[in-house]
């Protein structure tokens, strides 16, 4: 059979990326007309096209450039002496640098957006004033090597230079006319400022140059090299080689260039080496390599149409699970979580690369996207505002969709799912009704991302912190900016956190980062130490991960301290750092219920510790009632401390309920406050606005110097009372709660499950596991058969195989995955599973009697 570029690429192979790319250089005039068609394509996706332009809805967008531009412009008349914009100051905030170059690029960006008021588009007159604009910013502030790079490294390498590339794209003929010189001085101070690089260019070993910031960067080169003319040709074929690394998916037994960030074959995502990042970061990439495919089309310069598969797999299998009736979920988002857009808005960002990657994709894939976006509108809370998007052209597009009556909506989730992203240590399942998010860390992963003065309570975000999202509702009621403004950050909900006053890091060191340059681990704003330790420490526990099967999950992780901690001893004196408490927990994922286990809960140095069975926010005048039963039989009404059997939360206001099944967990401490507090109480930048939430509490109290404890619960969605009052006598069962095995049953559902965390043999209800494991078994009967599916995951990532036993009868495989071998065994059936190099991946086998 003949090896396509296409089937070369489905293997994601670094050969198949770069058979992208034409082999030899293009005639002269195919290199000419490519550049022309290259700057005619990224004029249009930011300035739209005389016909989209024309078009009714298009109009909110074109009066937002509008009414930006014509902003900018009275900045700039009204500016004072020495300044370009008033008020804003020059020369030693490199973020007001890069404001000034984003102004110049919305004034230049009206002047070429058909559809505008002549005194805006193709007025002469204004991009003249534009040109002369950066002409005096290099001049002044950019152009000495010695004076810049100052402060934070993005805005010199990226984004600076990514206003100025499209600014220079939108005013080309106009440059060139006016100021010539300006071109090849902005280029070549552009290549200076790319320290992390290669003599000016990309270097695909920096950890700068990865993921999210190397698509930018690329991007940035693409457009120059189309600028440059016939000598810029190698400039984008340089670049264009450089940014289909992106594409590749991560191997972590084979990295290329050293390099964690980018999409794993689990759908996960990571920036910044460690960082679960799929709804900040990820979807920045998302909406940069579907832009680069815009402006690549018809170029020559790429077969673009060969990456669309692969990008159509990150929104299948990356994006989609985590996006909850147009809510990006907060577990992804990273230092992000405390800014104020919402998870609405973050979707609004996906949805816009999604409807331009349906004009891109063909066939069945091409039906799938459009109807993802009708179904995200469909369901979400809160329509996104077209307005918002980047490209007029989008916003056609988008309506177009919508408007398109042979494309149903549909998700691009099955209704009930489960999805074990476990190369980033998260966990999302979801069912009619609801969703559940959970954050877990490892020493791969990092426990929580704080920089910048942003996220700055982060402590316990990684500490298996769970989100339930409730169908129906107004998520920015329930969780978003506001969610971690109220919520105690050692109360966050599923977090097991020692009873202490942690300090922010502007409040220890009385800067937003650790400063300490002469020690020899080098503490400086952006370096390796700096991330290794305040950034995004990681945990020193291996154990996180688990299994699928099929709608069903399970989870496990060993709570461990940071790497400060464990490194205390090499860290300077001044340098703070936090012991964490003790914990091992299992989240077994079902169909109504979501059972956590958690054991050996303390704290080896003594002090008193809190699990948080739940916290949820609600507006301040909702109404809220709490009941409940006692283990007694009596019927409960909170708040207060009580030994439950159950309890219900229900908001009628918001119509959501949620029900807990206090299965073997001592007295609760159930709490409802009115909460106030500002929003840069979690973010420096945020502004000083108090918000005022109902904050709803479920705590388990452990006494300073106790015994650790053990605690078994269960959370059940949209539960009335008698679901849970059903549940006294079934269907859970816990079979083992301890720091070496934790196990339930489900007997409805005909689930056993069960993590085991330490070495040797373990055994429970019939399966018997050797060594740390996580193992999902299914026995249903169904036209006088007996099935039995099994899941088997290591959620170390170290081991090479997992050995399982399931007592009883014999079993044949009726199938498997080729990493699952069956065979009889004295007593039962002997399941070995081969997981070496599987990064905690799923295998199952179906077998039967």
């Amino acid at each position: 059979m003949e090896l396509t570029r296409r089937r070369l690429l489905s293997a994601l192979s670094a050969a198949g990326l770069l058979a992208v790319v034409p082999v030899g250089r293009l005639t002269a005039a195919a290199s000419e007309a490519g550049r022309a068609r290259l700057l005619a394509n990224t004029v249009a996706v930011f300035a739209g096209t005389a016909a989209s332009n024309a078009r009714p809805e298009a109009a909110a967008k074109l009066a937002a450039v509008e009414r930006t531009a014509r902003a900018d412009l009275k900045a700039m008349d009204d500016a004072g002496e020495g300044e370009l914009f008033a008020g804003l100051v020059l020369g030693t905030d490199e973020a007001n640098l890069n404001t000034a170059y984003r102004r110049l690029y919305e004034i230049a960006l009206a002047t070429r957006t058909p559809g505008l008021p002549a005194d805006l588009y193709d007025n002469r007159a204004v991009r003249r004033r534009v040109i002369d604009a950066l002409a005096w910013l290099h001049e002044r502030y950019y152009a000495d090597q010695a004076k810049g790079y100052y402060g934070n490294w993005f805005h010199w390498e990226i984004g600076i230079s990514q206003h100025v590339s499209k600014t220079l794209v939108l005013l080309a003929d106009e440059v060139a006319a006016h100021r010539p010189d300006l071109l090849p001085a902005y280029v070549a101070s552009m290549d200076a400022y790319l320290r992390n690089g290669t003599d000016g260019d990309v270097d695909l070993d920096s950890r700068f140059h990865t993921g999210a910031n190397l698509a930018d960067i690329t991007t940035n080169r693409i457009l120059q090299g189309a600028l440059l003319g016939e000598p810029g040709e190698a400039r984008i074929r340089k670049a264009l080689t450089d940014q289909l690394t992106v594409f590749l998916t991560i191997d972590p037994y084979r990295l290329r260039h050293g390099v964690t960030d980018g999409h794993y074959a689990d759908g996960s995502f990571i920036q910044h080496a460690s960082v679960a990042y799929t709804g900040s970061y990820g979807k920045g990439l998302l909406t940069r390599v579907v832009q680069t495919l815009k402006i690549l089309e018809g170029t020559g310069f790429a077969h673009g149409e060969e990456l669309v598969p692969t990008v159509y797999g990150w929104v299948r299998n990356g994006f989609a699970p985590l996006i909850f009736e147009g809510w990006m979920m907060e577990i992804v988002k990273g230092r992000a979580v405390s800014r104020p857009d919402s998870g609405y808005t973050d979707v609004a960002v996906v949805v816009e690369a999604v409807v331009d990657l349906s004009s891109l994709a063909t066939g069945a894939a091409a039906t799938a996207l459009k109807s993802y976006v009708k179904h995200v509108r469909a369901t979400s809370r809160t329509a996104l505002d077209p307005a918002r998007f980047v490209s007029p052209v989008s916003v056609v597009r988008y309506a177009d969709i919508l408007g398109d009556t042979a494309v149903p909506p549909a998700d691009l989730n099955p209704a009930a799912r489960s999805v074990a992203f476990n190369a980033m240590d998260k966990t999302v399942h979801r069912r009619p009704g609801y969703a559940f998010a959970l954050a877990r860390s490892s020493d791969r992963i990092s426990k929580y991302e704080y920089m910048s003065g942003e996220n700055l309570m982060p402590w316990f975000q990684g500490d298996g912190a769970y989100y339930l999202y409730l169908s129906g509702q107004d998520q920015t009621r329930a969780y978003g900016v506001d969610y971690y403004t109220t919520v105690s950050p050692y109360g966050l909900a599923g977090v097991t956190a020692p009873v202490e006053q942690r300090r922010t890091v502007p409040e220890l060191y009385g800067k937003p980062f650790y400063d300490n340059p002469g020690h020899p681990l080098h503490f400086t704003s952006s370096s390796e130490s700096q991330n290794k330790y305040v950034y995004f420490p990681r945990g020193t526990a291996r154990y996180s991960g688990g299994a699928v099967l099929g709608a069903y999950g399970a989870a496990g992780m060993v709570q461990s301290d940071d790497a400060a901690y464990r490194d205390r001893a090499l860290l300077p004196d001044d340098f703070v750092v936090y012991r964490n408490a003790t914990a091992t927990k299992s989240w077994f994922l079902l169909d109504e219920e979501i059972v956590v286990l958690a054991a050996d809960v303390g704290d080896a140095a003594g002090r008193a510790v809190t699990t948080t069975v739940d916290a949820r926010t609600a507006a301040a005048d909702d109404r809220i009632t709490l009941t409940g039963m006692l283990r007694d039989g009596r019927p409960w009404t909170g708040p207060g401390t009580a030994d439950l059997r159950w309890l219900r939360y229900a908001n009628a206001t918001e119509g959501t309920a949620v029900g807990y099944i206090l299965l073997d967990t001592p007295r609760v401490r159930v709490t409802l406050d009115r909460v106030t507090r500002s929003r840069r109480a979690v973010r420096t930048a945020n502004p000083d606005t108090a918000v005022t939430r109902s904050v709803f509490g479920v705590t388990v109290d452990g006494a300073a110097g106790a015994r650790p404890a053990r605690l078994a619960y269960a959370l059940v969605p949209n539960a009335d009372d008698d679901r849970l009052r059903a549940h006294r006598h079934g269907p859970l069962k816990v079979l083992a709660n301890s720091r070496h095995l934790q196990a339930v049953s489900h007997a409805g559902l005909g689930i056993t499950a069960a993590n085991s965390f330490t070495r040797g043999w373990h055994e429970t209800a019939g399966l018997r596991v050797h060594g740390p494991a996580s193992v999902i078994v299914r026995r249903q009967d169904a036209k006088g058969r007996r099935t039995v599916s099994v899941a088997v995951s290591d959620p170390t990532t170290d081991r090479s195989a997992v050995t399982v036993l399931l007592r009883g009868r014999p079993l044949r495989k009726v199938t498997a995955d080729p990493q699952v071998r069956v065979s009889r065994a004295p007593g039962g059936t002997r399941i070995e599973v081969d997981t070496h190099h599987a990064y905690g991946g799923s295998f199952t086998a179906t077998l039967e009697e």
